[in-house]
C-alpha cells in the first residue's frame, strides 16, 4: 500500500510537471507571437495591396510579423494556415493568431524604400539654413540676414560661423556667380563668417571674413579652382577640390547630433527606412559608429568611407564594418571622386562645353591613382564607388573597373559608378557587361534638363540621364537623391523617373516627358528603390521586399502609386513607416 502511493505520488508529479512546462511554453508562445512586433498586417478583405518586390513582383493580401521578420504572406485564410501548420503538437490549436491590422482602403504596402546615394549630415545642416528656390542673389541674401536675426546665439556672436546651403545661381537672371561682396552689402551680415555651400555641394560661397581666415590661398588648385576678379583676387567662390582651402571651426558632437536628428526625422516621414551615405568623412564615420554603440539606430545607413588620395592607404589595414548595430550600421565601401559636377562646369569632357569652349571640365584626381587604388580596394574586400558624371570620366573610371575586374568575381565585390550621369553608347555596353552597378538620380534629370542641352548640345545630351539605354545594356541601376542636392522624398525621384516631367508636368520637350523613351516603369522605379539598392549593399537576403526571412522593414503609402494616375503621385501621403517590423513614423 505504502508503494502503491508512493509510485500514484510520483506520477501525479511527473503530471504536474508536463503540464506545467507545456503551459511555460504556451504562454511563452503566446508572448512571443503578440509582443509589439508580432501581428499580421492586411490589406482589405479580398485586396492584394501588398506588394513584395519579389522576382514576379507579386501581391498579397497578409504579411505576418514576428520578431522582427516575415514569416508569412499570403491571403488572411492563407496565413492563418501556415501559421497554424508550422505549430507542432497537440497545444498548436490553442495558439491565437497575432493580431491582424488592417491598412486603410486605397492605401498600399511597400518594402522599406531606400535611398542609394545622400549625406546624411549635410543634408541636415541644409535644413538650419535651407537656400533652396532662391530666385535672386539678392533674395538668397536675405534669407542668410533673417537666420542671423532669428538666432540670437548667432546674432549676438559675429565670431561665430553661419553656415547654410542649397543655392543654385543657374536659376538667379544673370547665372553669375556670387561674391563675398554680395554678402558684406548686407549690415547684418558684414563681417561675419558666412561659408554657403552651392546646390550641386560642388562649389562654396564666402564671406570676405571666411575667406580671410582661409587665407593664404595656392595660385591653383589640383582638380579645382578658385575664382578671380580681373585683378586675380578671389571673389569668394570655390569650386570642388578648392573648397578644402576653406578654414572653419571643427563640428562639435552637438552639432552633428542635431544634424543626424533633423536628417532622419524627415527620412522616415518619407519612408526612407535605409540610406546610402555617399562620402562619409573619418569625422562622421566616428559619430555612426558612436551612435550605433548608444542606441539603435532609427533606420539603417550604409557608409561610403572618404578617400584621400594624398593620405596613406588604408585598405588594408582597415576592416569593413558590416551589419552592426542590429543590422544597421554598416561601412564596407570606399568612395572617390572622379570629377565635378555638370551645373558647375565641372564634370569632365571629351569634347569642350558647348557653351564655355574654353574648357572640357574638370578630373579630381589623376587617372593613374584610379589605376592604382581600385584594384587595391577591391583586393582587400572593400566595395568601390566612383563618383563620375562626364563622359570622360565615366569612360575613365569603366577603364579602371575593367582592369581590375578581369577574371573577378563582380558579384563579391559589385563596384559602383555613382551617378554615371553622361556616358558613351559604348562605355553604358561596358558596364553592363562588367557587372558594375549604376547609381543614378532621377530627380537630377529633372533639374538639369532645364539648362543640359545648351551646356552639351543637341547630340551629346542624347546620351545624359540615359537610364533605359543603361538597362538594355544589361546594368543593373539604384535609384538615389545625392540628398542635400535635391529632395530626400523618394516619391519625388520615382516620379521623376518614370515621367522625366517638373512637378507640374512640363518638359523641354512636352508632356511627354524630356527623352521620354529614357523613362522607367513603376516596377523599375520601385525596385529600383528597394531590392536593387539591397543588393547594391550586400543585404538582398534579408532586405528589400517583403518575403518570408526577410526584415519586415515597410511602408505604408495612402495611394497605391503604382495604378494611380501620374498627377497624383506626388500628393501621396506616408501613413506609416516600419523597421524591422516597429513603427519609426505614423500608425497603422
Amino acid at each position: 500500500m505504502v508503494a502503491s502511493n508512493y509510485f500514484l505520488d510520483r506520477s501525479m508529479q511527473f503530471l504536474v510537471v508536463a503540464l506545467s512546462v507545456a503551459a511555460f511554453f504556451l504562454f511563452r508562445g503566446r508572448l512571443d507571437w503578440q509582443s509589439s512586433t508580432s501581428y499580421v498586417l492586411c490589406s482589405p478583405e479580398d485586396t492584394e495591396k501588398i506588394y513584395t518586390v519579389d522576382n514576379a513582383n507579386s501581391r498579397v493580401q497578409c504579411m505576418l510579423i514576428n520578431n522582427a521578420v516575415i514569416t508569412h504572406t499570403g491571403s488572411l485564410a492563407q496565413v492563418q494556415q501556415q501559421w497554424q501548420d508550422s505549430i507542432a503538437g497537440f497545444f498548436s490549436k490553442y495558439r491565437a493568431l497575432p493580431s491582424v491590422r488592417y491598412i486603410q482602403p486605397g492605401a498600399i504596402v511597400v518594402p522599406g524604400l531606400t535611398d542609394s546615394h545622400a549625406h546624411i549630415l549635410e543634408y541636415g545642416a541644409t535644413l538650419q539654413l535651407p537656400l533652396e528656390g532662391t530666385k535672386t542673389v539678392n533674395e538668397t541674401v536675405a534669407r542668410v540676414r533673417n537666420y542671423i536675426l532669428s538666432n540670437a546665439d548667432i546674432h549676438s556672436d559675429k565670431s561665430k560661423f553661419v553656415l547654410g546651403g542649397g543655392w543654385d545661381h543657374t536659376f538667379w537672371p544673370s547665372g553669375a556667380w556670387p561674391t563675398a561682396e554680395d554678402l558684406e552689402l548686407d549690415p547684418v551680415i558684414r563681417g561675419r563668417p558666412v561659408v554657403l555651400q552651392s546646390k550641386d555641394c560642388h562649389a562654396l560661397w564666402l564671406s570676405q571674413k571666411a575667406l580671410e581666415s582661409s587665407l593664404p590661398f595656392p595660385e591653383e588648385v589640383d582638380g579645382g579652382l578658385i575664382v578671380r576678379d580681373a585683378s586675380g583676387k578671389p571673389t569668394g567662390m570655390l569650386l570642388d577640390n578648392a573648397q578644402e582651402l576653406v578654414k572653419q571651426p571643427k563640428l562639435l558632437e552637438d552639432d552633428l547630433l542635431r544634424r543626424f536628428d533633423s536628417a532622419i526625422q524627415n527620412a522616415v516621414k518619407f519612408g526612407l527606412t535605409s540610406i546610402h551615405d555617399a562620402g562619409l568623412d573619418p569625422a562622421s564615420l566616428k559619430f555612426f559608429k558612436q551612435e550605433a554603440r548608444r542606441r539603435i539606430l532609427p533606420i539603417r545607413i550604409y557608409g561610403m568611407s572618404y578617400f584621400d588620395e594624398n593620405g596613406d592607404y588604408w585598405g588594408n589595414t582597415s576592416q569593413p564594418l558590416i551589419a552592426t548595430g542590429d543590422e544597421r550600421l554598416t561601412a564596407r565601401s570606399v568612395k572617390i571622386f572622379a570629377d565635378g559636377a555638370l551645373r558647375t562646369g565641372g564634370a569632365a569632357l571629351y569634347e569642350p562645353y558647348a557653351d564655355n569652349s574654353i574648357t572640357n571640365g574638370l578630373m579630381r584626381i589623376d587617372k593613374d591613382v584610379l589605376f592604382k587604388y581600385i584594384p587595391l580596394f577591391l583586393r582587400d574586400g572593400w566595395q568601390v564607388n566612383v563618383h563620375a558624371i562626364g563622359d570622360r570620366a565615366n569612360g575613365l573610371v569603366v577603364d579602371a573597373f575593367e582592369a581590375s575586374l578581369n577574371g573577378v568575381n563582380v558579384t563579391a565585390l559589385r563596384p559602383r559608378l555613382e551617378h554615371a550621369q553622361l556616358m558613351t553608347k559604348a562605355d553604358m555596353h561596358r558596364v553592363g557587361k562588367l557587372g558594375v552597378i549604376a547609381s543614378v538620380q532621377p530627380t537630377h534629370a529633372i533639374s538639369d534638363m532645364l539648362f543640359a542641352e545648351d551646356r552639351l548640345g543637341p547630340e551629346r545630351v542624347k546620351n545624359l540621364y540615359a537610364f533605359r539605354t543603361l538597362i538594355e545594356s544589361g546594368a543593373r541601376i539604384t535609384l538615389g537623391s545625392d540628398a542635400p542636392v535635391e529632395d530626400l522624398n523618394p516619391l519625388a525621384g520615382f516620379y521623376a523617373a518614370i515621367t522625366r516631367l517638373t512637378p507640374d508636368g512640363d518638359s523641354p520637350h512636352g508632356t511627354d516627358g524630356w527623352f521620354p523613351e529614357q523613362r522607367l516603369t513603376r516596377e523599375e522605379a520601385l525596385r529600383g528603390m528597394t531590392i536593387d539598392p539591397a543588393y547594391a549593399s550586400f543585404t538582398e537576403s534579408i532586405l528589400g521586399s517583403l518575403e518570408v526571412g526577410k526584415r519586415a522593414d515597410f511602408v505604408v503609402f495612402s495611394q497605391d502609386i503604382m495604378s494611380i494616375p501620374v498627377p497624383e503621385i506626388l500628393s501621396t501621403k506616408v501613413l506609416a513607416t516600419a523597421v524591422d517590423g516597429k513603427l519609426v513614423y505614423g500608425a497603422i
